[in-house]
């Protein structure tokens, strides 16, 4: 359980698939205002960690938040009580603006919102929405249509649709794929702003120096199963580490 129980604890997580084993007895925590990384190589099972995390595939185990167990809880409710997550892949609505594609995420949804808004614009959700894309650095780019963005540019703005709704943690996967060097250095930076605003974050990336200087514990995955977890420090030297995943040169970097 999480040590002050206003983070994630996630306990005994599994995941099968017929007779695959993807993710096997997982535990971990991410406290407020922690970064924790999630590592490992490719098919470690990572993905498919958050997967469950956030309610997107069937698991086994306890998720709970802020003390509350989501563990029956479905995707939506999850994301409801501040659990959002981030996809490999860049999912925006191209018919819409940027800051459009952050308004939908940024409150729940009911049948009566565009009534609602019709009669009384709802001005908390528009500055959620232009904090979020201020965070990102995007906020000049709020009126463009996704189509005219860059790569990089469009895997920031599924970040701030992330952060629009005011999580309480975070699920990041992989959000530096495509990155230049600038916009990861970038993206550091704004992993370190959402720890100053008290949001924990749960980092899936291959950019190791992203991972061990923005991360404060990293909790390692090999075939399903936790292997290691620590500081980055503990986690560089850790010879189950080296052998499974970051190899001799990372190791003594």
């Amino acid at each position: 359980m999480s040590a002050t129980g206003a983070g994630l604890a996630v306990r005994g997580l599994a995941v099968s698939y017929g007779g695959v084993q993807a993710v096997d007895d997982v535990s971990f925590t991410v406290e407020p205002g922690e970064i924790v990384g999630l590592i490992g190589p490719n098919g470690a099972g990572k993905t498919t960690t958050i997967d469950a995390i956030s309610g997107f595939t069937v698991s086994r185990g306890q998720v709970e938040l802020a003390g509350r167990s989501l563990t029956s809880a479905p995707a939506h409710a999850r994301a409801r009580a501040g659990l959002v997550r981030t996809f490999q892949s860049v999912e925006l609505f191209d018919d819409l603006s940027v800051r459009q594609n952050l308004a939908v995420a940024a409150l729940p949804v009911r049948w009566w919102g565009p009534l609602v808004d019709a009669v009384a614009p709802r001005r908390g959700r528009h500055a959620d929405v232009d904090d979020a894309l201020d965070a990102v650095g995007l906020l000049e780019l709020a009126d463009a249509r996704p189509t005219d963005l860059s790569h990089g540019q469009r895997r920031l703005v599924a970040l701030a649709r992330a952060l629009a709704s005011r999580p309480r943690v975070v699920l990041l996967d992989e959000p530096a794929a495509g990155l230049d060097t600038d916009e990861t250095e970038a993206l550091g930076t704004l992993l370190h702003t959402l720890r100053d605003r008290g949001i924990g974050v749960l980092l899936v990336d291959h950019d190791m120096s992203l991972v061990l200087t923005t991360c404060l514990r990293i909790v390692v995955l090999d075939f399903g199963r936790v292997i290691a977890t620590g500081a980055p420090d503990e986690i560089r030297r850790d010879p189950n580490v080296v052998r499974a995943y970051l190899g001799s040169s990372e190791a003594n970097s």
